[in-house]
């Protein structure tokens, strides 16, 4: 799809970039890198109207040494396919740089099979819109990262917890293979974490208040244990060096997430 000018201006004002968390400084140390978030409402950046859902996005600068930022680009409600529909990938590709990063994470709306805008096959269209996240980067000298979907809060009679995202993370698995791409299995750590956190526990991780029951997005708690798996996970695949990450077994408080005006 052939985008103007305009078009990706408006796609990259249309969202929050860069929230690095309780008691940012405006004017800080030079960024050697930047990490950019493609990706839907489990990553994004939150208003204040929806708190306390929070993306873990959000979270993820609170792992980070401050010399690197980290660029939110993850909206709610977008697939692997409306996201470059709407110019959202030309907008990253156009500002990223040589040695900066791209996180891609999508699926569950990818599954909306009703919706046409949104809606792509696992092993074929999923697939194609995913290489042109990882073509994109690498073409720009940008290293790109794929990270299977964070799994629901779903279980069954059991009390096992269940996947719910399908084929989506085995087909994204294979092409990470295929392309040499480092991939984040949130998929199957949050699955592992729900597991151990039970029926009751998990609720203090997604954003349950009052008469809302959401069971896909996070709340505080949530949002800080899903970033606290990426910052390790980038570490671990040697995406960043150790010295890019702080307070992996540090008591993150919930007090530093902050949620901004709503966009006017």
């Amino acid at each position: 799809m052939s985008l103007t000018r305009r078009q990706v201006a408006a796609a990259a004002l249309s969202v929050p970039l860069a929230f690095a968390g309780a008691g940012a400084a405006h004017a800080g140390p030079r960024r050697e890198r930047t990490l950019y978030i493609a990706g839907d409402s489990t990553a994004a950046q939150k208003y204040a109207d929806a708190a306390p859902e929070t993306g873990w996005g959000t979270a993820l600068p609170f792992f980070l040494r401050e010399s690197v930022a980290v660029a939110n680009h993850a909206v709610n409600g977008r697939s692997s396919k409306s996201f470059v529909d709407e110019g959202r990938l030309d907008a990253i590709l156009a500002v990223i740089r040589p040695g900066d990063v791209l996180l891609v994470q999508f699926a569950h709306n990818d599954e909306k099979t009703t919706d046409p805008t949104r809606y792509t096959e696992p092993w074929t269209t999923y697939r194609e819109f995913l290489r042109r996240y990882v073509d994109g980067a690498r073409a720009r000298g940008a290293r790109p990262v794929l990270l299977t979907p964070v799994e629901r809060r779903r279980f069954d009679a059991a009390g096992d917890a269940v996947p719910s995202h399908g084929e989506y993370p085995a087909a994204m698995r294979a092409l990470a293979r295929e392309e040499g791409v480092p991939l984040l299995d949130l998929q199957a750590q949050s699955l592992a974490l729900w597991q151990e956190l039970g029926v009751e526990g998990t609720k203090t991780y997604f954003n349950w208040t009052g008469s809302e029951q959401d069971n896909t997005h996070f709340n505080p708690p949530g949002a800080i244990a899903l970033a606290r798996l990426v910052a390790a996970g980038l570490a671990c695949d040697r995406v960043l060096a150790r010295r890019d990450v702080r307070r992996l077994d540090a008591q993150i408080p919930v007090s530093w997430i902050t949620w901004p005006p709503p966009a006017s």
